[in-house]
């Protein structure tokens, strides 16, 4: 489930830094560097989906 969660987080970073020149997201092995804002809400979505079975 831990994996699943780190998935879903980066996958709606880079999901953010894809429809705005803002948020930049690096991802180097387990590790990622986000520079830029953020939408809080919408990264607590993307958690805890895989936690109650969502997509």
């Amino acid at each position: 489930m831990e994996e699943q969660t780190g998935t879903a987080i980066l996958h709606e970073m880079k999901r953010q830094s894809e429809i705005s020149a803002e948020p930049e997201v690096r991802q180097g092995g387990n590790h990622f560097r986000l520079n830029g804002p953020i939408d809080v809400d919408a990264i607590v979505m993307a958690a805890a989906g895989p936690v109650v079975g969502g997509p």
